[in-house]
């Protein structure tokens, strides 16, 4: 007989013995079923329940970089392996900075395909070099794009300049070297004084192993970006369009005018860190700029702000979505919440200036949000007023909250005790006479959690679904994104 649904809880924290049991007697059937070396080192580590582990290190960026229409979203292609930049022939059409995991030699590495920097018809070179500096400094390593059929122009050897201003290592690709004939053009790109031009076709994949093995030479093994130290300040990014009062909120919180306050929309360019104390304990600080509009269609300094907010949340362990209670909720307040629960960051959700709400007006208000963030039902909720510091206080407990579940680690067996009552009282849905059948679960990694579910056949999105809910019913997880996924394993042939 199943444990009825409102006992779950109690049943499984009441019998830790069983729950080992159990974990053990699954773990002894997967003996039957086909497992990768990367599902035994998972099986292997994953289900003890001595310590977490320690997050992964953040992987070493490499952003390719250069002037419009010289290939760079399709050499980002031929070193994934895929068609995922966008590609067309005409200048400008990658807009966004886009990351990608991808893997060169046996390293891992974040690929970053950015936007080519425009000159306009005035040929204003002082937006260049200021686009130009960012995008580089959000790298641990540039591969520099430059058409060899072209040779170097003047915008190259602006950009020149400020990689070595940066200090980053540069890795030089000499692009649209189909043939003996354009050898010869890429060896005019020496002139440019980064080194060897290594010769490369994007379209066709010509010398494009011989550019990654130079470009893993340059990169550093751990990334000088995201780096959250352990023993330091829980790091807070302060996200949210503009004008919804992120920098009011850190000048209050810090007590003292830290950051420029102006009515005027986009103030805050760069993320500003502060150290502040709240309640005995030290807490960073990050204002950020604030996110537009959709980033592909920002321009100049606005499209680079975007990016480091992007780093900002990054850097961050927990942000701060700041909404503004006096307006509806926007696209773009969505966005900026998807953005962050896509980075795999503890989420709280701030309304501000709620002092200024009437009070007949505030049990609506309340209905009205539940409906708007029915999707982030799960992250925890702060009315607040930025300007003179109602309920501000709030803003820790509900900080600390969100970071325990981004820190909460489940034990294999009661994780898979859960998961045996849930499908007892629940089973997945037939489909072509077939029943998808849980064979065991492991939590993989914290920060945000994430689940990995080993089954006979593919667990269709509305039951993982359904599963998240269920395991945030049972164990919390408020405030922390969670992630689910599943590996089809089948039984090893006779």
């Amino acid at each position: 007989m199943s444990t009825p649904e409102h006992e779950l809880p109690d049943a499984l924290s009441e019998h830790p013995d069983d729950d080992a049991a159990r974990e053990r007697a699954l773990l002894a059937g997967l003996e039957e079923y086909e497992l990768g070396d990367e599902d035994l080192a998972l099986l292997g580590g994953g289900h003890g329940d001595a310590h977490d582990a320690e997050p992964d290190a953040p992987l070493p960026v490499l952003a390719v970089v250069g002037r419009p229409n010289v290939g760079k979203s399709t050499l980002v292609n031929r070193i994934l392996g895929r068609r995922e930049a966008v590609v067309e022939d005409r200048p400008g059409v990658t807009r966004d900075r886009v990351s990608y995991p991808a893997e060169w030699a046996g390293r891992r590495f974040m690929l970053v395909d950015t936007g080519g920097w425009e000159v306009d018809v005035l040929g204003l070179e002082a937006r260049v070099a200021e686009q130009s500096e960012l995008a580089i400094s959000l790298a641990d390593a540039v591969l520099f794009v430059v058409d060899a059929t072209v040779g170097p122009t003047a915008t190259d050897e602006r950009v020149v300049r400020l990689l070595r201003k940066s200090g980053k290592p540069v890795v030089l690709c000499a692009n649209k070297v189909d043939g003996p004939r354009a050898e010869a053009d890429a060896s005019e790109l020496w002139s440019l004084g980064l080194g060897e031009p290594h010769p490369v076709s994007a379209l066709h994949g010509r010398g494009t192993g011989d550019l990654l093995d130079a470009a893993m030479r340059a990169l550093p093994t751990e990334s000088e970006h995201g780096v959250v130290l352990p023993d330091g300040p829980r790091r807070v990014a302060l996200v949210g369009r503009p004008n919804v009062g992120k920098s009011s909120l850190l000048n209050k919180v810090a007590g003292s005018e830290r950051v420029v306050v102006d009515p005027t929309a986009g103030t805050t360019r760069d993320p500003v860190d502060e150290l502040v104390v709240l309640r005995g304990k030290p807490w960073t600080f990050v204002d950020t700029a604030g996110i537009r509009r959709r980033v592909h269609q920002t321009r100049g300094a606005d499209f680079y702000a975007s990016l480091r907010t992007q780093a900002a949340i990054e850097k961050a362990e927990v942000a701060v979505v700041l909404l503004d209670a006096s307006v509806p909720l926007t696209e773009q307040d969505t966005r900026v919440i998807s953005q962050v629960i896509d980075s795999g960051r503890a989420v709280v959700i701030a309304y501000n200036k709620w002092d200024l709400m009437d009070e007949d007006r505030r049990p609506f208000l309340e209905r009205e949000i539940e409906k708007e963030l029915v999707q982030v039902q799960w992250a925890p909720r702060v009315n607040i007023s930025a300007q003179t510091g109602w309920h501000t206080d709030r803003l820790v407990p509900a900080l600390e909250k969100s970071l325990e579940s981004w820190d909460t680690r489940i034990s294999t067996g009661r994780l898979n005790s859960f998961l045996g009552e849930l499908v007892a009282a629940h089973p997945h849905p037939l489909r072509g006479g077939k029943q998808p059948r849980i064979l065991f679960a492991t939590q993989a990694s914290t920060r945000p959690p994430r689940f990995v579910i080993f089954a006979t056949g593919f667990l269709e999105a509305g039951y993982r679904r359904f599963i998240e809910r269920r395991l945030r019913e049972t164990f919390g997880f408020e405030g922390s994104p969670i992630s689910i996924s599943v590996r089809v394993r089948e039984k090893r042939k006779r």
